[in-house]
């Protein structure tokens, strides 16, 4: 680790990628300042960064407020001495058709998962041009590649940070020391599968195969040593490209898929999951599900994407195989 990446800044730090990234970082000796709404998940993750070498502070901050997040961002500099890497990794979602889901659930996705990462950047940016350097880490998701029925609203938010990161990158090309960094993993086994809001009638499962978060901090910690552009962790990038041409014809077999699901998966009541509080206790680095009964026939139901990862994924191989 460089002594110029060791001054970090993660939000969404309570629970999955962002605390497994956060621990992750704590092995290499760094100095961290964790971000999320909860308390109890904060102050879980600040122990087990402690316990593995690192320094961590927490800061309790909802980036749907920019206000918040400029204060969170400028206390996080002051207490730090600077900032070397910020990770937005808040993503929150809602299943179910369109029309199923209330309009405010759309909405706070979107602040969520789009807006708020637009405040993060908008709060550390300034920070990073004052040091005329710094690493702003991006958590997007294969979704920002892959149409996704039954995810509207998560998929205009993905999409929109692909778009908005491009963006950055094209203003930010007299400032060669500071990155703009995407990750693209597919599924990862976090507690999101139970922060989720749900409106399928459904219980949402993850699809067997789902990454451990482990892999995706260790990309993160990467990013430190090595900024790029793009990361994409479980499938070759180039799929995904094909996969996004592809996109009519995915969302349509995704839409199929999600329909056949649902009529046949564990029932469940409608649920806000997490989206407009924190959990009510910590909530830990994976799901908890990856056992005998998530490889048996429920293994096999999808959660979030699962549907339009399969179309375009089989699609994407067809094209492949028929270029010249």
């Amino acid at each position: 680790m460089k002594r110029t990446t060791r001054r970090i800044v993660i939000t969404g730090a309570s629970s999955g990628i962002g605390a497994a990234t956060a621990i992750a970082f704590a092995r290499q000796g760094c100095q961290l300042v964790l971000g999320a709404r909860g308390r109890e998940g904060l102050e879980d993750i600040a122990s087990q960064c402690r316990a593995a070498g690192g320094q961590a502070r927490i800061g309790i901050v909802d980036v749907t407020d920019a206000a918040a997040v400029r204060r969170f961002a400028a206390e996080a500099r002051d207490a730090l001495g600077g900032i070397d890497l910020w990770f937005s990794d808040v993503g929150i979602g809602v299943v179910g058709k369109y029309l199923d889901v209330p309009i405010a659930d759309h909405q706070r996705v979107i602040e969520a998962n789009l807006l708020g990462h637009m405040n993060d950047a908008h709060a550390v940016l300034p920070i990073f041009q004052q040091q005329g350097h710094g690493i702003w880490v991006n958590m997007i998701s294969i979704g920002g590649f892959i149409t996704s029925p039954y995810a509207a609203a998560y998929a205009a938010s993905k999409f929109g940070l692909r778009g908005f990161s491009a963006a950055l990158r094209g203003e930010l090309r007299d400032w060669p020391d500071i990155h703009v960094c995407d990750v693209y993993p597919t599924f990862v086994d976090t507690p999101a599968i139970y922060h989720a809001g749900n409106y399928t009638g459904a219980r949402l499962t993850f699809p067997p195969g789902a990454l451990p978060p482990e892999k995706v901090a260790d990309a993160v910690v990467k990013l430190a040593r090595r900024p790029r552009d793009t990361t994409v962790l479980g499938a070759p990038e180039s799929a995904l490209r094909l996969g996004e041409f592809a996109n009519p014809v995915a969302a349509s077999l995704m839409n199929r898929f999600m329909d056949a699901w649902s009529k046949k998966a564990a029932p469940a009541r409608p649920t806000t999951g997490t989206m407009y509080a924190p959990p009510a206790g910590p909530s830990g680095v994976r799901s908890g599900s990856r056992s005998g009964q998530q490889r048996s026939s429920q293994g096999s139901h999808t959660a979030l994407l699962v549907g339009a990862a399969v179309a375009a994924a089989a699609l994407g191989m067809r094209l492949a195989r028929r270029a010249p």
